[in-house]
């Protein structure tokens, strides 16, 4: 009977003391500052120049692809951005060639949710199309449709509504 009960008392004191509740101590001290230093000194400055640059070379190409617009409710692409469409592939053809293109699809604020992706997804699709009549290789080419998701503009205006109302080109690498 005694080691049954030395047995308990044994038992709930292990459990009531258990682990410590202490918390974990961070070493900020100048010498661990000096090593995370050092590694960074070590690491490759070359590298990081030259993903500074790639992405630089990538923002400077975006820039030069024009924005395609869409008159409302609509996804064909008429009037001048038909020329628009023709550069942006000669740029994508020559000076972009190493790069994927992502066509995002956008819509003004009128119409739900549902029918405004559906409608940003035709608009990637037609410059989509486009691109591909103009030479530029449909495998190199993803679309995504934001819907309203993603206005440039949120004036309550007319002019307002046609600024969102488009398609944008990101250069993947």
């Amino acid at each position: 009977m005694k080691n049954v009960i030395l047995s308990g008392v044994v038992a709930t004191l292990l459990v009531f003391s258990g682990c410590a509740d202490k918390e974990p101590v961070v070493d900020n001290s100048d010498l661990n500052k000096q090593a995370v230093q050092e590694v960074a000194q070590t690491a490759s400055v070359a590298d990081t120049s030259s993903m500074m640059s790639e992405e630089m070379i990538r923002a400077a190409l975006e820039k030069e692809l024009a924005t395609v617009y869409f008159a409302f409710d609509k996804y064909d692409i008429v009037g001048e951005n038909k020329d628009k469409v023709s550069n942006d592939a000669s740029v994508l053809s020559s000076k972009a060639s190493a790069y994927a293109i992502k066509l995002e699809g956008n819509c003004d604020e009128w119409g739900s949710d549902e029918y405004n992706i559906a409608l940003g997804l035709k608009r990637a699709d037609a410059v989509k199309s486009a691109l591909v009549a103009e030479g530029v290789s449909e495998s190199r080419i993803s679309m995504v449709s934001y819907g309203e998701s993603n206005p440039t503009c949120t004036d309550k205006t007319k002019d307002c509504w046609a600024q969102n109302r488009r398609v944008d080109f990101k250069l993947l690498p």
